[in-house]
């Protein structure tokens, strides 16, 4: 899937227009249009074992638990199967949108993480994204309505 990313850190644009200035790393004009920014999901089945690790999994917990009022939970986990999070293989960032609008990236560091965030949002609806970088496999694309 082709989309506008960020060449000094991988963000990557994801209601199609071309920031100023990165909401991620605060680079000015460091943009530029690929083909293959996003990693399709494929349906051979040698790529099969790639969507597993790779597609982020989105949990919505209506109820927070930890702010009671006017809070949403949102829980990602990398994969259906864990994605390992080795020196050599691991995932480097999550990038989360509202609405297609960047919201927050939370960095990951191999081998003491697990491929996994959550997230306290303050809305009640809308649709939610994630898109995680794997230093091997490049970016992959979820989404859920809240």
């Amino acid at each position: 899937m082709k989309g506008i990313v960020c060449t000094n850190c991988g963000y990557i644009a994801l209601d199609g227009i071309t920031p100023e200035i990165c909401p991620a790393c605060w680079a000015k004009k460091s943009f530029q249009e690929k083909p293959d920014a996003i990693v399709e999901p494929s349906t051979a089945t040698d790529k099969l074992e790639a969507n597993k690790k790779h597609i982020p999994q989105i949990n919505i917990e209506k109820k927070c638990g930890l702010i009671p009022d006017g809070c949403i939970d949102v829980n990602i986990k990398i994969g259906a199967t864990t994605h390992p999070m080795l020196t050599e293989h691991y995932i480097m960032h999550l990038d989360c949108y509202l609405d297609k609008k960047f919201i927050a990236r939370v960095v990951l560091t191999s081998v003491n993480l697990n491929p996994a965030a959550g997230f306290h949002l303050k809305v009640d609806k809308g649709r939610f994204a994630v898109i995680e970088k794997c230093n091997i496999h490049g970016a992959w694309l979820s989404e859920a309505d809240l």
